[in-house]
């Protein structure tokens, strides 16, 4: 090539590079609030998250058990201190032994899984409707689910001797599924008890239990660089497409890093043309501005629309996440109607499943699984790739926006109605049937009301095939519902409008 050429080649390319060049993130937050939430996560909704470990094999106290078990009568996870023994402890005594005999690595090579098969456990996902598979990475135990560079505490060379997260990566995309994957390490800070007596002092244990310090002192700059090393790992190895943090992530000790891998993630989704999530929490402290990642709320639900997309992590067993044998559920229908409420506010719902120690996620959980795909069989096409409608819903029930405000859930009445949009489609949702209702009034829907504009011009119920009567007035919006029908949770109706004009928007 001769100079000539080579000076206009440099001038051509030099849109590009500039381009690339105001496109590649820094670790700042003026730069990291330049992301834009990609449309995909916009559209999953419905997602599965996967808490499973060591602490499953003890199958008390679920994946606390790790923190709690060495608790002869000491500070809880709040700092007031306890004069009596944790039940964990107890459990553990009882179980195992004092903690001083059996400690928490012990559990490990009895961690097993000989009967996990990913394929099975994506089938089932791909069943219940989820569109995205979140398996934890490494808990606050730091043992890896993956195969770590960082660590030798790694399920492919110790208990399950397999690469739990690749395998389920594998499968999921196979079915063109998104992936991601969780940390809960930074929390790790805070979870062990060093005294003499236990393991957690013994220097051949360093690599697993760290150095003594005080529970409650900020997080070493050395755990911190050690945090952030690991979850480099994790993210240039298995490149997800969603990482998700646990509260320990949004502490102030780690600022700088925490700038520094948000920037080098989204950096890796540029160069290799990936569209990524970054989840946070925003307990205690707000981490993360508003916009430069996706807000996460733990077991919690929103009384409004927000406008940037956004999650909640809500797990089967309410308080328990990891698998243990008192499990306790909710009927299929109560996360239908989570799922249907988060939607109708801009949010997904990461719902979290519990395999045993062996490696199966037990029938009670497939079968919720199962109803809530059931279900989203009929009426998805008013969930997925959805958009908030005017208002939320109707109806007595809203959510209350406090940490795990889910568990002071009394769940929804009859006359509670959510409403999601696509297009020129409304999809309202009656959360609870009741028996012998022949009407149903949509409040936001009259012709008066002016929140649509467009006429409808028809009316049915998902899943139902038969026409129904319906009529709009002044300021409602009334259907016919069925006497008799196999619907079952809640009733989705599709409104469907006429063509809205198709220049109103139009300025050239």
């Amino acid at each position: 090539m001769n100079c000539k050429h080579a000076i206009i080649a440099f001038f051509i390319a030099l849109p590009l590079m500039t381009l690339s060049a105001q496109k590649k993130y820094k670790p700042e937050w003026e730069s990291l609030l330049k992301y834009e939430t990609p449309e995909w996560f916009k559209d999953v909704k419905f997602g599965i998250f996967i808490h499973w470990g060591p602490t499953t094999v003890p199958a008390n106290n679920s994946e606390w058990y790790g923190y709690h078990m060495w608790n002869e009568g000491q500070v809880d996870a709040l700092g007031n201190p306890s004069q009596e023994a944790s039940n964990a402890y107890k459990n553990h005594v009882k179980d195992f032994g004092k903690p001083e005999d059996f400690g928490y690595t012990k559990f490990i090579p009895m961690f097993k899984a000989e009967k996990f098969d990913a394929k099975e456990w994506v089938d089932l996902f791909e069943e219940a409707g989820a569109k995205y598979i979140v398996p934890v990475g490494e808990h606050c135990d730091g043992f890896a689910m993956y195969d770590s560079k960082i660590t030798r505490w790694k399920a492919t060379e110790m208990g399950p001797k397999k690469d739990i997260v690749g395998l389920i990566f594998d499968e999921a995309k196979k079915r063109g599924l998104k992936v991601g994957m969780s940390s809960h390490f930074a929390y790790g800070w805070h979870w062990w008890t060093y005294k003499e007596k236990f393991e957690t002092m013994n220097p051949e244990l360093k690599d697993f239990y760290w150095t003594k310090h005080d529970r409650w002192e900020p997080a070493s700059k050395e755990w911190v660089k050690h945090w952030y090393e690991r979850s480099m790992d994790m993210m240039t190895q298995y490149k997800p497409d969603l990482f998700w943090f646990d509260l320990g992530f949004s502490e102030p000790a780690y600022e700088e890093y925490r700038k520094k891998f948000i920037a080098n993630y989204y950096n890796q989704g540029l160069k290799n043309n990936q569209e990524v999530v970054l989840n946070y929490k925003n307990i205690k402290w707000r981490p993360v501005p508003d916009g430069a990642a996706v807000l996460d709320i733990e077991s919690g639900k929103l009384d409004r629309i927000r406008e940037e997309a956004w999650q909640t992590d809500m797990s089967l067993g309410g308080w328990r996440w990891g698998y243990t044998d008192d499990y306790q559920m909710r009927e299929a229908g109560a996360y239908i109607n989570d799922l249907i409420d988060i939607v109708s506010k801009n949010g997904c719902l990461l719902l979290n499943v519990a395999p045993n120690k062996h490696g199966v996620i037990p029938e009670d959980q497939q079968a919720i699984l199962r109803e809530i795909g059931a279900w989203l069989k009929i009426n998805g096409e008013g969930i997925y790739k959805t958009r908030p409608f005017t208002v939320f819903g109707q109806g007595p029930t809203n959510a209350v926006m406090k940490l795990h405000g889910n568990m002071h859930d009394k769940g929804f009445t009859s006359d509670d109605v959510r409403y999601t949009q696509k297009g020129q489609n409304i999809y309202a949702f009656i959360l609870k049937q009741k028996e012998g209702r022949t009407t149903f009034s949509f409040d936001a829907l009259g012709s008066d009301d002016r929140i649509i504009n467009d006429a409808i011009k028809k009316v049915s119920i998902m899943g139902y095939d038969k026409a129904i009567n319906w009529i709009q007035k002044n300021d409602e919006l009334v259907v016919e519902l069925p006497l008799t029908s196999t619907l079952k949770n809640a009733i989705g109706f599709k409104i469907e409008l006429e063509e809205a004009p198709d220049d109103i928007l139009k300025t050239k």
